[in-house]
């Protein structure tokens, strides 16, 4: 009965650590801007925004606003271009 409780208490406890290292819905994405380096010549240039540029974009729609944020970022996330790629890639502009 004592192996019982201990197996119990063991499972318990890593559940817990499972669920506290869980994303916490869509909003958990991981912010990288790198990720969008597909775009780049979307946004830089007068380039389509390619179908792998639209999916990163996708990905990234969560990390929108911390990017228009970022001093380094703004320029890009705020640019015609930039707006340019986000409605072709039916994403959001950000309003923060």
């Amino acid at each position: 009965m004592k192996y019982l409780g201990q197996l119990v208490v063991a499972l318990l406890a890593f559940s817990a650590v499972v669920l506290m290292m869980a994303p916490a819905g869509a909003e958990a994405a991981t912010c990288n801007a790198l990720q969008l380096t597909p775009c780049a010549g979307a946004i830089i240039g007068n380039a389509a925004p390619t179908a792998s540029c639209c999916s990163k974009m996708r990905e990234q729609r969560p990390c929108m606003c911390q990017y228009a944020r970022d001093p380094n970022l703004k320029q890009y996330v705020n640019s015609p271009n930039g707006k340019k790629v986000l409605a072709a890639c039916k994403v959001p502009v950000p309003s923060c």
